[in-house]
């Protein structure tokens, strides 16, 4: 089974020995390591279960003080890793969905609930780079789907207020659908 790890620090410097001490402990794959705003460092790891939740762990105890969030995602669904590293592009618009969070945590648990729930593609995820710790996550499909994949996506969100928006854009102009890219 595969699943994926995150872990965030709050601090850059941490956030590498960390990195370097999870990917030494378990044989797992750096999907990302790289800071993000303001001035964190995040690291997700996948792997089998039992590999990632031994990296997370070693990491989350030499991270100690610094470690803002962790979690371990069982059963990740694989658009999320591949909307993660920004490498699935649909070849015609179609309806653009987009969630919108305070943290970073919670857009990876939105997409991986939002493409179990409706046949929609992720296009990306986001992760607190550049944009002041927030991140987000844009998926296309047909509306209905799209409509679905929100409403189940943004669910962990609302419930822990983190959620900032969410909106689905029917027939986004063909230049706003390439400009994502």
């Amino acid at each position: 089974m595969q699943a994926i790890g995150f872990l965030e620090l709050n601090s850059i410097a941490r956030g590498l020995e960390v990195a370097d001490i999870m990917l030494k402990t378990a044989d797992v794959r750096l999907v990302a390591a790289k800071p993000s705003c303001p001035g964190k460092y995040v690291i997700l790891v996948s792997g089998n279960v039992a590999a990632v939740n031994a990296s997370i762990d070693a990491g989350a105890q030499i991270g100690m003080h610094n470690v803002l969030d962790k979690i371990v995602i069982a059963n990740i669904h694989p658009q999320v890793i591949q909307a993660i590293n920004m490498t699935s592009i649909p070849p015609v618009p179609n309806a653009v969905g987009v969630m919108e969070f305070f943290d970073i945590t919670t857009s990876i648990i939105a997409a991986d609930a939002a493409v179990k729930a409706a046949n929609i593609t992720l296009l990306d995820i986001r992760l607190g780079i550049g944009i002041g710790g927030k991140s987000f996550v844009i998926l296309t499909g047909e509306v209905s789907a799209v409509e679905e994949a929100l409403k189940c996506g943004a669910v962990f969100g609302e419930e822990n207020g983190v959620l900032v928006n969410k909106v689905v854009i029917p027939k986004p102009h063909e230049d706003l659908f390439q400009s994502l890219f």
